[in-house]
């Protein structure tokens, strides 16, 4: 699998929608980070920028969200509509693209939610994450973790999880890491 726009924009294209954020994640995000007091946010393979909006409107952060798939940035952009003030959005590939183009230096938070799976060079994306955040700041990953699963479900084909080295690699070199699980999913709060 690869984060670029020639895997993901068909699929946006085409109508895909992916898992959506519930009240429990929301609830543990905003236990998480705090309130937002108009700090920089950055949200990572933003999609359809329910996580970013939440961000934004509910937390009192100024979110910038982020996706490589020209459709997805589109919807995203597209629902801000009538609620004032929305995130900024950006199409580009976090791991190749120039990030000059974002608006912020730095970063109070920056999420990344069921994204980091599909980085093809984990230790590569970790770093342009550390050179983004800002000191204090949180990087916030949700991922499914492999093998929670049951055999019968019809997705445990697909791979979808993180392997115990996967999380290894996403954990080390972090002076605080907090974890929360979901289900399938586990939360990661991490701070330098």
């Amino acid at each position: 699998m690869t984060t670029t726009t020639d895997h993901w924009e068909p699929l946006w294209a085409a109508g895909r929608r992916y898992r959506q954020p519930d009240e429990n994640e929301f609830t543990l995000l905003a236990a998480h980070l705090g309130p937002g007091r108009g700090r920089p946010a950055l949200d990572v393979g933003s999609g359809d920028g329910t996580l970013a909006r939440h961000l934004h409107h509910e937390l009192g952060y100024r979110t910038t969200g982020v996706d490589c798939a020209p459709s997805a940035v589109a919807l995203a952009a597209s629902r801000d509509e009538g609620q004032g003030a929305g995130p900024a959005w950006r199409c580009l590939d976090i791991t190749a693209d120039d990030l000059d183009g974002l608006p912020d230096p730095a970063y109070a938070v920056i999420t990344c939610r069921l994204v980091y799976r599909w980085m093809d060079d984990k230790p590569a994306f970790l770093d342009v994450v550390r050179r983004l955040l800002a000191p204090g700041g949180t990087f916030w990953v949700v991922t499914e973790i492999a093998g929670r699963r049951k055999e019968s479900d019809p997705l445990t084909e697909r791979g979808l999880g993180i392997t115990a080295a996967e999380a290894e690699t996403l954990t080390s070199g972090w002076s605080l890491v907090s974890t929360a699980d979901l289900d399938v999913l586990r939360l990661y709060a991490l701070r330098p």
